[in-house]
């Protein structure tokens, strides 16, 4: 679990992410988790968007894919969400 002030830091550091990826109609499903997993493990920290006909809003799915691959919500505005999960392989960000 992460605290407030390394969420709000973690928030900092996202202002300048690209989206990666985008949840369509397709839902979310064994391979995008898979997915969001590997990049996670490689960046750390990402960034998502629901798309319209996903059928989620996007606090819905990044609860949904926090809870699959056991990962953080660092924030939901709009359609688009974060999250930070801190890689095994790369030294620990200090937050």
């Amino acid at each position: 679990m992460i605290t407030s002030k390394q969420r709000a830091y973690l928030r900092s550091l996202s202002q300048n992410l690209d989206t990666i990826f985008q949840i369509g109609k397709g839902g979310i499903t064994d391979e995008i988790c898979k997915q969001i997993s590997n990049a996670l493990e490689a960046r750390e920290l990402i960034k998502l968007r629901v798309l319209e006909n996903s059928g989620y809003t996007a606090k819905e799915a990044a609860n949904e894919i926090a809870s699959e691959i056991n990962c953080e919500v660092v924030s939901c505005v709009g359609t688009k969400f974060v999250l930070y999960k801190q890689s095994v392989k790369k030294k620990r960000i200090e937050l």
